[in-house]
């Protein structure tokens, strides 16, 4: 990017969640406060497109940024997910984390013959096609923490 080389990207539209690592500390060290034995903690996060990762960083970098997208390779996938439906069914929301604790049913499934189990309709997957999109300022801003 700084040598003034164009950037190959496979999508443009495919979206990663950012952290930064004063986030990724505190996500640890609240996991760490709040957690029971067999707890998920995931941090809600804002994601980007790579595109947009990939404007910002030329920015920062004060170049005039060329893209190539060049398509995707096998096994990419389009967006990164954090939580299943059935985990967010499970999901506490504790704020800036959800929480999801250990599965600890059993393999009686009388119960669920007699009177069956709820979920939200609808509901989705926590993943970084849907949560918080940052603009090139945003990540820009973000990127700017870890220096």
């Amino acid at each position: 990017m700084k040598s003034g080389k164009s950037v190959t990207i496979t999508d443009p539209t495919m979206t990663r969640f950012l952290m930064s690592l004063a986030e990724s500390v505190d996500l640890v060290k609240y996991a760490f406060e709040n957690a029971e034995t067999g707890d998920l903690f995931v941090r809600k996060a804002p994601a980007s497109t790579i595109e947009t990762l990939a404007l910002a960083l030329g920015e920062l970098f004060g170049v005039n940024l060329a893209i190539d997208t060049i398509g995707f390779r096998h096994g990419e996938k389009l967006y990164e997910s954090l939580l299943s439906v059935e985990e967010r069914a499970y999901a506490q929301d504790h704020g800036d984390y959800y929480r999801v604790p250990l599965d600890t049913r059993d393999l009686n499934y009388e119960v669920f013959f007699e009177q069956g189990q709820s979920r939200p309709e609808s509901l989705e997957a926590y993943t970084s096609h849907n949560t918080q999109r940052l603009s090139v300022e945003g990540v820009k801003e973000l990127l700017l923490t870890t220096a």
